[in-house]
C-alpha cells in the first residue's frame, strides 16, 4: 500500500510538471473559463431572465460555469492517457517495479490540483463581474468540496475516454461531444423552465442540473430540495462506476 501511494504521488508530480513545461495546456484551466464568464455575463446576461432570488445574472451564472468547467477538468487525463498508450509509455511503466494502479491514480490526483486552480480563477473573475456569496462560510466550503469531488469523478470518466480512444484527437472529440451537450442542457446557463418541454424534462433529470442547483443553494441560498445530498451521491456513484470501468479497461489495454 505504501509503495502504491508513493508511486501515485510520483506520477501525479510528473503530470503536473508536464503541464508546467507545456504552458499551453494551462489555457483550459485559466483563459477558457475567464472567456466563458465574460461572454455569458456581458453578451448573453442582459437577455436572460433569472429568478428574483438572484441579484443579477452573475449570481445565477457562476455556479453553472464552475460545474461546467470542473466537468471538463479531466480533459488533460484523457489526452495524456491516450498519448501515453499510443506512444508506448505505458509499456515502459509496466517494466518498472511500480504499482500498476499508480498510473491512473496519479493522473486523476493531478487533476485535483488543476481543478483547484480553475475553481480559484473562475470564482475570482466572478467576484470581479458582480458575483457575491450569500451563504455562511460552512456552506461555501461544502460547495468547494462538492466541486472538487465532481472534478475527481469526471477525471475517471475522462480516464476511460482516453483509454478507449485511438488518439489524443479522438479523445478530445469524444469527450467534447459527450460532456458539452450535457452541461448546456441543464440549469447551468438558463432556467430550465425557459426550455422546450422535451429539453426541460431532460434537464430536470440531468445530474449537471442537480450539481448546479446544489451550488446555487450552498453559495446563494436558493431553494434546493434534495439537490445537495443528491449531488454528492451522483459524484460518488460516478467515481465508483468509472473507477472500476477504467481500471478494467486499463488492465485489458496493458495485457496486450
Amino acid at each position: 500500500m505504501s509503495q502504491a501511494i508513493s508511486d501515485t504521488m510520483v506520477l501525479a508530480k510528473r503530470n503536473l510538471i508536464r503541464i508546467v513545461r507545456a504552458p499551453d495546456l494551462l489555457t483550459a484551466f485559466t483563459i477558457q473559463p475567464v472567456m466563458f464568464v465574460l461572454l455569458f455575463v456581458y453578451v448573453f446576461g442582459g437577455a436572460i431572465q433569472v429568478p428574483s432570488i438572484f441579484d443579477g445574472y452573475a449570481d445565477f451564472l457562476i455556479p453553472g460555469i464552475l460545474v461546467q468547467n470542473i466537468a471538463f477538468g479531466g480533459f488533460a487525463t484523457a489526452l495524456g492517457l491516450s498519448a501515453d498508450l499510443q506512444l508506448g509509455l505505458i509499456d515502459r511503466f509496466r517494466s518498472l517495479p511500480m504499482a500498476r494502479s499508480a498510473v491512473l491514480a496519479g493522473r486523476t490526483l493531478a487533476d485535483v490540483a488543476t481543478n483547484l486552480l480553475s475553481l480559484s480563477i473562475v470564482t475570482g473573475v466572478g467576484l470581479l463581474v458582480g458575483f457575491a456569496f450569500n451563504a455562511p462560510i460552512a456552506h461555501i466550503l461544502l460547495g468547494l468540496l462538492l466541486m472538487l469531488m465532481l472534478g475527481y469523478a469526471f477525471s475517471w470518466v475522462f480516464a476511460y475516454i482516453g483509454m478507449i480512444s485511438s488518439s489524443p484527437e479522438s479523445a478530445n472529440a469524444i469527450g467534447f461531444m459527450t460532456i458539452f451537450p450535457l452541461t448546456f442542457i441543464s440549469s447551468a446557463f438558463v432556467p430550465v423552465e425557459s426550455m422546450p418541454a422535451v429539453l426541460e424534462a431532460f434537464a430536470n433529470a440531468n445530474p449537471f442540473t442537480t450539481a448546479v442547483d446544489a451550488m446555487r443553494h450552498l453559495w446563494q441560498g436558493a431553494p434546493a430540495n434534495t439537490d445537495v445530498w443528491m449531488a454528492f451521491v451522483w459524484t460518488i456513484v460516478i467515481t465508483i462506476v468509472f473507477f472500476f470501468i477504467s481500471t478494467a479497461t486499463y488492465r485489458r489495454a496493458t495485457a496486450k
